[in-house]
């Protein structure tokens, strides 16, 4: 069996940034991937521009911000990996411009957040966190005012997606009557209801708990009006996106004592990195919990999103499968073939994928399987022949000089 790979993995450049789980090194090195190059914080400006250069394979989490510039500096990068839920550290388009897939991991953190969320709602519920400060400072506060049992309470989850619909099933267990709203309609899971808005939401739920993306339609979409139509007794939790909440109206509502409490992981402006200040207009008030953007932060979720991500970035390299690309059209592909196999990401047009068949059909050769898929503005062909291995540059250079190339690729050859 030989083996010709079109770039020796010893050659392909890892760029890991803001202390990537050892589990990704892991795999990647299972993978036989060697040169790779660890860094524990995020880079920004000219750092990271220049450490990018000559990169195949980028790793960040949520600090770093893969810029149109930065992605221009990168001449060799084929694929970013974001080691958490979101992507909007990193410009897609831009991206998807010059063929650099972008992968995440948007399930291994679900867990953690939805224990948080509701440990938090139990703290808020009772009370928990002033009753400690006072008791650290030699207070002693044994009142039951304003403390309440979990069950038999309403929890409105806004956001019926992987987090929200993990925490439905937590709650119920907690003996919660869970009701959800979610601009699309979404499967109960356990005996949740869905809301007929968010108004009936806000207005029934004892706790009303986050989890969206930040979409133009989600920013600022919890401000003063929505805050007036919660019960005084209720909390707010938000462990979605620091866009969401109007900050401001919230610091108010609590100030007036028109809801019971709040806790907050994400916040409009955050500190780039430990140990920079921090401030918030919710700080000091009664009743308000405030975390550092932790929700993911355990040990068994960055383990799982380390391996997560860097599967994806290895299949992606290897066998130029792009099933869970969030800029690509998503392609899922045997593992691998015999003879050789070609990528080809393009600006769709009518015509493209008969001219990539010329390429094999003026020479003889068969197609031995082809894969194919578009979004509304790429399409992403995978070619394979078992006849090809002696003429595998040759049409690779055809392939690259077709019009609207975004990106060609000649994986590997076997035989």
């Amino acid at each position: 069996m030989n083996d010709r790979i079109s770039l020796p993995k010893d050659r392909i450049r890892i760029l890991l940034l803001e202390g990537i789980a050892d589990s990704a090194v892991e795999l990647f090195g299972n993978a036989d991937y060697a040169t790779i190059q660890r860094e524990k914080k995020a880079l920004e400006g000219q750092a990271l521009i220049e450490a990018v250069k000559g990169v195949h394979i980028l790793g960040i989490r949520s600090r770093t911000e893969v810029t149109e510039e930065v992605l221009e500096a990168a001449d060799r990068l084929i694929a970013i990996g974001c080691f958490c839920i979101g992507t909007n550290q990193v410009d897609l388009q831009a991206a998807a411009r010059r063929g650099v897939a972008v992968f995440n991991a948007p399930f291994s953190n679900t867990r953690s957040v939805a224990e948080l969320t509701l440990a938090e709602a139990v703290m808020l519920m009772r009370g928990i966190v002033d009753k400690s400060v006072a008791a650290h400072a030699g207070g002693w506060d044994k009142s039951a005012a304003n403390s309440w049992e979990m069950r038999g309470k309403t929890l409105g989850i806004v956001g019926y997606g992987n987090i929200g619909s993990q925490l439905s099933v937590l709650a119920e267990a907690f003996g919660m009557r869970v009701m959800y709203y979610d601009h699309t309609a979404k499967l109960p899971h356990g005996n949740a209801q869905q809301a007929a808005s968010l108004g009936e939401l806000l207005r029934e739920a004892d706790v009303v708990t986050l989890h969206v993306p930040e979409t133009p339609e989600t920013i600022g979409m919890i401000g003063a009006a929505e805050l007036a139509l919660m019960k005084p007794s209720a909390v707010l939790i938000n462990n979605a996106r620091g866009t969401v909440v109007d900050v401001d109206a919230l610091a108010e509502a609590l100030r007036a004592r028109r809801i019971l409490g709040a806790a907050l992981d994400v916040f409009p402006v955050e500190p780039k990195r430990n140990g920079e200040a921090f401030t918030s207009p919710l700080q000091g008030l009664p009743n308000v919990i405030l975390t550092p953007h932790i929700g993911g932060s355990t040990a068994e979720a960055q383990d799982r999103i380390g391996v997560e991500v860097a599967r994806k970035l290895v299949d992606y390299s290897d066998t130029g499968a792009t099933l869970g690309a969030v800029n690509l059209p998503q392609v899922q592909l045997p593992a691998r073939p015999t003879g050789a196999r070609w990528t080809h990401l393009h600006r769709d047009a009518p015509g493209i994928l008969s001219r990539i068949n010329e390429s094999f059909g003026r020479r003889g050769l068969n197609i031995a399987a082809q894969y194919y898929q578009t979004d509304s503005e790429l399409g992403y062909v995978v070619v394979e022949s078992v006849e090809a291995r002696a003429e595998a540059e040759a049409i690779l250079g055809e392939l690259r000089a077709l019009p609207g190339t975004v990106r060609a690729r000649l994986i590997y050859e076997r035989g």
